[in-house]
């Protein structure tokens, strides 16, 4: 039985290890921008009650060289003066402008309403969605939009560089790129135009004013979160392009400073992801079969003296850590999160599957003061 075990384990974590270095090697950072003109972008970002924070985004978001761009920031119903501090800083430039959100229809998501009032706002041919959380570096935007031009893409996006500083965030913010960069195929998704394969980041998410246009902007998924994934794949949907791209070195985020902060947030987003009664048994299988399975399975081999399933387990942990090494290393995360990673796939798991059971029982998900349906 251990034996089997430590099969099926080192079967899963090759799985793992293999579909990182494919897409390690095909997920690159945009190159600098050359010396050619590049349409002008619309920088948009939407704010609830970032006061602590929208000053140093709106300083990444003027500072960038290279491409010509506007600022345009949307007060969405912050009750901690952001919208003034915006204001006030939009009379001494011309490239920031202040919108002030309309009220939350009902059955509207915050962040898709705000994303929508913005990109009928936006005046220039590529629209940037920014999260307010975000930091850009001065050449982000000229270098997202000369791969858009050089490769054709109607959509361009990718995961800032994550911050974490307390051990909650170090353990947990990672698992996003497990999931992502160990079973999406990347340059499978390059290959085929299938919406299924279509990925994003919301964080950071360029695209071609005419491909938003035709795949309904933001109104067309009034109801999910998730515009990382809904936009590229409607996008995709409408007959546009899309990739992925490394964007380590054009942008950092700190998404959550405490576990609470983490829990809810990603709590509030699973449902449209991984925690569906369909997808979540599949997602249980391949991250505890692949990542925590060959752990257990070595510590019973050492203790039964199974020597060759010991020797398969041990294979099998060291495929797992060498691939979060590799992603750590590119991806500029903690050392302590490579260490603490079964620890991390653990707390993935719990999150996911509380999610479902909430989903399953009506529980509101809350966010930002705002309650959103389940599911």
């Amino acid at each position: 039985m251990i034996l089997a075990l430590s099969v099926v384990g080192l079967a899963l974590a090759a799985l793992f290890a293999g579909m990182v270095a494919a897409n390690l090697h095909a997920l690159r950072p945009p190159r600098p921008a050359g010396a050619g003109p590049l349409p002008p972008v619309s920088i948009l970002i939407p704010a609830r009650d970032e006061s602590g924070g929208i000053d140093a985004a709106i300083d990444g978001a003027l500072a960038q060289t290279g491409v010509g761009v506007e600022v345009v920031v949307l007060d969405d119903g912050s009750t901690d003066g952001t919208g003034a501090i915006v204001a006030h800083r939009a009379v001494s430039d011309p490239r920031l402008r202040l919108i002030d959100g309309a009220p939350l229809p009902k059955g509207w998501i915050g962040k898709t309403h705000a994303c929508m009032q913005l990109g009928r706002a936006a005046a220039h041919p590529v629209l940037l969605f920014v999260d307010a959380d975000v930091r850009l570096a001065p050449d982000a935007a000229a270098r997202l939009v000369t791969r858009m031009e050089h490769q054709r893409l109607d959509l361009l996006s990718g995961f800032p560089r994550q911050i974490t500083l307390t051990l909650a965030e170090q353990i947990a913010i990672p698992q996003i790129f497990t999931t992502l960069l160990g079973y999406l195929p990347i340059p499978l998704s390059r290959k085929r135009p299938d919406a299924s394969l279509a990925a994003g980041c919301g964080q950071l998410l360029a695209v071609r004013r005419a491909a938003y246009d035709l795949a309904g902007g933001h109104a067309a998924f009034a109801t999910r979160m998730h515009d990382g994934l809904n936009l590229p794949r409607n996008v995709r949907a409408a007959g546009g392009r899309t990739d992925l791209t490394d964007a380590t070195p054009l942008a950092a985020c700190r998404m959550y400073d405490t576990p609470a902060a983490i829990w809810e947030g990603f709590v509030k987003n699973a449902t449209e992801g991984m925690a569906t009664l369909r997808a979540l048994p599949v997602w249980t299988a391949l991250l505890f079969g692949g990542h925590l399975l060959p752990i257990i399975t070595l510590v019973a081999a050492l203790v039964a003296g199974s020597a060759t399933a010991a020797t398969l387990s041990a294979l099998a942990v060291l495929l797992v850590y060498g691939a979060r090494a590799a992603m750590a290393r590119r991806l500029d995360q903690s050392w302590l999160s490579v260490l603490l990673h079964p620890v991390g796939v653990s707390v993935l798991l719990a999150i996911q599957w509380t999610a479902l059971v909430r989903a399953r029982r009506g529980v509101q998900a809350s966010w930002r003061g705002r309650q959103y349906d389940p599911g």
